[in-house]
């Protein structure tokens, strides 16, 4: 034993960061003692006892000592059934010889055959060699092998279902990856191409500013001239055919009035139109005159 663990309990109680329960100590230092006397060693080595070191070996303590406890009751069953099945086989022996079926007088064929049923009902976990108990084994046996088939096939049936994913997954990735790849060389174009929109876009936007300039402009002008939004191309291009029409009508017109312009003047309708156009200028300034003497007395 180590100096720490020979301590009396109040001694061992004072050690660590704090006073602990020296009940729980003492029952630990008896615990780590036969547990290293089980294991062959003299002495327990040194620790410093905390609550922490304490609440932990007293769990390990509580839980040894119930799996001790539990093994040591299954052991004890276990040794009981041992000689209750010990004397059944000297009983049964002792039947077996009065009836003259000891296994030193038996064939070994008979032997080796019993040995082998005895195997088989250890194998289907039957207590007895009837035949009923056989055939209920077998028959469980059967159904056992029918769930584990029934559970293979459908075991089969979702792995080549997994297969079939595995292989569309595998032919996807390998697309991805060529798509990959495709799109790796092509960034190097795309990226020139780029730089060459950027630049277009630059010189686009600058020709958007001067359009928009010369819009403003020319709207001011169409402004200034009384141009309004009813003079439209298709009102432009009607006046232009009613002209065409008038150029048409006209035509004949002027051609006849070419003509008469080669003939002599008359003198007679010369002076009838000097007459008509003094009576017209003179007619003008009455209509004048009684126009400006109405405004005068109007004002008056």
């Amino acid at each position: 034993m180590s100096d720490s663990t020979d301590l009396p309990v109040n001694e061992l109680s004072k050690t660590g960061s704090g006073s602990f329960d020296a009940n729980r100590i003492g029952e630990l230092n008896s615990w780590l003692v036969s547990q290293f006397d089980a294991a062959g060693k003299d002495h327990v080595p040194d620790f410093e006892y905390t609550s922490r070191t304490i609440s932990h070996l007293h769990n390990l303590a509580t839980i040894s000592q119930a799996k001790t406890q539990a093994a040591t009751i299954i052991a004890n069953d276990f040794r009981l059934k041992a000689s209750e099945y010990r004397s059944q086989a000297a009983r049964i022996r002792e039947i077996l010889e009065n009836v003259g079926l000891a296994q030193e007088g038996l064939p070994a064929n008979v032997v080796s055959s019993s040995q082998v049923l005895a195997n088989v009902a250890n194998l289907l976990n039957i207590r007895d060699t009837e035949l009923s108990s056989f055939l209920v084994a077998m028959g469980d046996v059967s159904l056992r092998k029918t769930g584990v088939e029934d559970k293979r096939a459908k075991v089969q049936k979702e792995s080549k279902i997994l297969l079939d994913y595995t292989r569309k997954a595998i032919a996807r990735l390998t697309y991805l990856k060529r798509t990959l790849s495709q799109l790796e060389d092509d960034v190097a174009p795309c990226e020139a191409q780029m730089e060459s929109w950027k630049t277009n876009l630059a010189i686009m936007v600058s020709k958007e500013r001067q359009y928009l300039q010369q819009y403003a402009n020319y709207k001011a002008m169409l402004t200034r001239v009384g141009y309004t939004p009813e003079i439209s191309h298709g009102m432009l291009v009607e006046m232009a055919e009613h002209r065409k029409d008038l150029d048409k009508k006209t035509k004949p017109i002027l051609d006849t009035l070419r003509s008469y312009q080669d003939l002599p003047p008359d003198k007679a309708l010369a002076a009838l139109a000097i007459e008509d156009k003094k009576r017209q200028y003179a007619a003008a300034e009455k209509y004048l005159e009684d126009v400006l003497q109405s405004a005068l007395a109007t004002e008056d």
